[in-house]
């Protein structure tokens, strides 16, 4: 049809008596037509499609009006810390070097006290059920939640889910005088919910190694990133981590599995995936059952994507090298009517940057940046991802394009005190932002991730019913 149309504009165009400003803009008219019929012809006509997506935004219409930050930074008082004075030792302050200082007299902007956590026992007020991104969240045995760089698995069998992460409760250390800040491997954590909200502590289901120090679980190497899938066909969850040792060489990834979302897991045996270094990563699983892994590779200059075996017990020999020179790590993959979603985050250690969302029509590419999803705060809230880094994307069952951002903010000075940023994300609208390596507009949706200080899904979600 588009073919035949872009014909007949050529032929009447080219027989009439049109100025050249004339037909320039009626070429232009013409394209954005073909766009905007490209959009429905992608969503299959749906009524609600048409509609850029309006109807299932109702119930989160609140959450898109969004919450804008003015934060003064405060004249200089007494030392700023060696960590901050040393970033940007002749520069003025910012926001990110304020951030950065746990001396600084805005510390309890970025992590407040514990005064005001979350605290799912003894909040029957109107902040139940409410999320407040950077505040402490405590379980429900009333301790601070310990997963970090985590990741959500609804299990069909019990109706529950669980979010496993890294267990963070030790001391913060640096190995040498160059050396990243880190804590021991302690082990994944792992906690059970109903409603996304409260969450029981159902301990660590993969421990640290305290003896021997070939192990790769052994307390002095590098954990990170955990993420639990579950295999229909073997019965199995399976977990996949980031594994390295504590200069950060060893850069692999390590399986375990369990017959039990609650553990214990067994671990396997780690390896370095495709022969590639693999740092940040994490496992998706598509809508047929194929698992798939996405890691930064080649120095966490690119990405690096590839379907995993039937069991997901390992990688099969297809892989394929995406946004490459990019640099980009933390990816958390998601899906929307076909499409394939990602946040990414930069690479700047423990310090927060600008998150930029990627999409593609297949998973193994080619895949295309769309910019940056965050939208409300102020400026720098925007560029720092909310001073968070993405660790997955969680969908919301029964509210078509509606997901949960779950990130972490990094507190390098003190990382068992790092927090969480939960917030809506809503794949809707028209691509704001050309291709990159094309001409004109993609046909998949805007991702937008919008900032709040408080917040609750809606009433209408099935999983608070």
């Amino acid at each position: 049809m588009s073919g035949v149309s872009l014909q007949l504009m050529v032929r009447y165009l080219s027989g009439s008596r049109c100025s050249p400003s004339a037909v320039v803009w009626s070429l232009v008219g013409f394209l954005l037509f073909l766009h905007l019929y490209s959009l429905v012809s992608h969503n299959g006509g749906k009524g609600g499609d048409v509609q850029l997506h309006t109807s299932h935004h109702t119930l989160f219409r609140e959450l898109e009006e969004v919450e804008e930050e003015t934060i003064q930074i405060p004249p200089p008082k007494g030392k700023r810390s060696p960590r901050a004075a040393k970033r940007r030792p002749k520069r003025s302050t910012t926001l990110i070097d304020e951030f950065l200082d746990e001396n600084s007299q805005l510390r309890h902007v970025f992590f407040p006290d514990m005064k005001t956590a979350i605290d799912p026992m003894n909040d029957s007020g109107n902040d139940s059920l409410n999320y407040f991104p950077g505040r402490i969240w405590f379980d429900t045995e009333g301790n601070p939640i310990q997963a970090h760089g985590g990741g959500i698995l609804y299990d069909e069998s019990s109706r529950t889910y669980y979010w496993y992460g890294e267990y963070k409760d030790g001391p913060t250390y640096h190995a040498h005088k160059k050396g990243a800040a880190r804590v021991d491997i302690i082990g994944v954590g792992c906690y059970s919910s109903k409603d996304l909200w409260a969450w029981k502590n159902e301990g660590i289901v993969l421990e640290a190694e305290e003896a021997n120090e070939t192990c790769d679980l052994h307390k002095s190497n590098v954990l990170e990133r955990p993420k639990v899938i579950y295999n229909e066909k073997t019965g199995k969850y399976v977990m996949w981590m980031h594994i390295d040792d504590g200069n950060y060489t060893k850069a692999a990834v390590g399986i375990a599995i369990s017959d039990y979302p609650t553990g214990p897991f067994s671990y396997l045996h780690s390896k370095r995936p495709h022969g590639f270094d693999s740092r940040d990563m994490t496992i998706f699983k598509d809508d047929d059952g194929v698992a798939y892994i996405i890691y930064s590779s080649e120095d966490n200059s690119e990405l690096h994507i590839g379907p995993l075996t039937e069991d997901y017990l390992d990688v099969t020999h297809v892989v394929r090298r995406i946004l490459i020179g990019q640099h980009r790590e933390a990816p958390a993959l998601f899906k929307y009517q076909g499409t394939y979603y990602m946040i990414t985050s930069g690479c700047t250690g423990w310090a927060p940057n600008e998150a930029l969302a990627h999409a593609a029509e297949s998973i193994m590419g080619p895949w295309e940046t769309m910019g940056n999803p965050c939208i409300g705060g102020n400026k720098m809230f925007r560029q720092t991802t909310f001073f968070a880094q993405g660790t997955y994307v969680f969908p919301l069952s029964g509210l078509p394009g509606s997901f949960i951002f779950i990130a972490d903010r990094w507190n390098p000075a003190d990382l068992r005190d790092s927090r969480y940023v939960w917030l809506p994300l809503i794949v809707g609208g028209p691509a704001d932002r050309p291709l990159d390596y094309d001409f004109g507009f993609p046909v998949w949706s805007r991702v937008s991730i919008y900032w709040h200080r408080k917040w609750r899904l809606p009433s209408g979600w099935r999983g608070l019913k």
